[in-house]
C-alpha cells in the first residue's frame, strides 16, 4: 500500500451515549435535589467554563460516565453564571468550594465529594 493509496484502515467506532446532564440554574432546585436524594443518589458537577483544567476533567468525566438518569440524577452547575447557587451548594451541603468539583448527595446530605483529578465517573457506581 502506497503513501497515497485509497485504501484505509477502518477504525472501530465507539458509541458514546449522551451524559444525562440536568442544568442547575435556580436556588429552588436545591430543595428539589435534597428531596430527590431521598429516593435516588444525586450528583452535582461544578464547572468553571473559563478553566482549562475544569474543561479537561469534565471531558474525562463525560467519556467515562456510564449511568443513566434513573440510577443517579446528575446536575451541571456553571460556576460563572450561577456563582450564588454555587455558594449555596457549599453552605447547604457543608462542602468547601472547589472547581471543578463533584458532590454526591444521598438522603439530603453530601456523602462524598472530589475535586480536580480526583473526580472519577466510575466511582459513582458505588453510591447506587
Amino acid at each position: 500500500m502506497g503513501l497515497f493509496s485509497k485504501s484505509k484502515k477502518v477504525k472501530e467506532e465507539k458509541v458514546i451515549e449522551q451524559v444525562p446532564w440536568n442544568v442547575l440554574s435556580s436556588m429552588d432546585q436545591l430543595e428539589e435535589i435534597k428531596e430527590q436524594s431521598k429516593s435516588q443518589p444525586v450528583a452535582i458537577f461544578k464547572h468553571s467554563t473559563r478553566c482549562g483544567i475544569s474543561r479537561m476533567v469534565m471531558r474525562q468525566f463525560e467519556s467515562n460516565y456510564s449511568l443513566n438518569d434513573t440510577q443517579l440524577k446528575l446536575y451541571y452547575l456553571d460556576l460563572l453564571n450561577y456563582r450564588s447557587i454555587s455558594d449555596e451548594v457549599g453552605y447547604a451541603f457543608q462542602v468547601m468550594h472547589q472547581s471543578p468539583q463533584l458532590i454526591v448527595i444521598k438522603n439530603g446530605t453530601a456523602v462524598a465529594h472530589a475535586s480536580h483529578h480526583g473526580i472519577q465517573a466510575n466511582e459513582l457506581e458505588k453510591f447506587i
